[in-house]
């Protein structure tokens, strides 16, 4: 979540700081989180399924915390995590990002090629730290 509300992906790369925007980066950090576990795969199924369902948990409450009610939350909350689901399935068929960045984070809006650069760089960068970081210091948290 911290890496997903850097200032620098609003400031910096023109994310919208909404609630639609923040969810677009939290989405897209988590699905390089998931997709990371994913490549050990039965050696982590456990921690995806962990990861995910702390996910739904955390969407659940911002939901709850922002008025949505009772009756229509789990409505949203399948849409969120369909959502997630939709940046799972591009990042991992994408070697660049820009064009998963351009649909995904900006919401296939005119965005200008530098601030599309920052923001699908960083995400780039973090794939290829995650895909080198030692699965033991990922599962420890210590992606940042």
């Amino acid at each position: 979540m911290a890496l997903a509300r850097d200032p620098a992906w609003y400031r910096e790369g023109g994310v919208p700081d909404t609630i639609d925007g923040r969810f677009a980066m939290v989405a897209a950090v988590m699905a390089l989180v998931l997709l990371r576990l994913e490549a050990e795969a039965e050696r982590t199924r456990h921690e995806s399924v962990l990861l995910t369902e702390a996910f739904i948990a955390d969407m659940d409450s911002s939901l709850r915390e922002i008025g949505i009610g009772d009756f229509v939350v789990g409505k949203h909350v399948g849409r969120l995590v369909g959502a997630l689901g939709g940046r799972l399935a591009a990042f991992r068929e994408a070697e660049a990002l820009d064009a998963p960045v351009r649909r995904n984070v900006f919401g296939g809006e005119e965005v200008e090629e530098a601030k599309l650069r920052f923001v699908a760089g960083r995400l780039e960068a973090l794939r290829a730290r995650l895909r080198s970081l030692p699965l033991e210091a990922l599962l420890a948290g210590e992606i940042g």
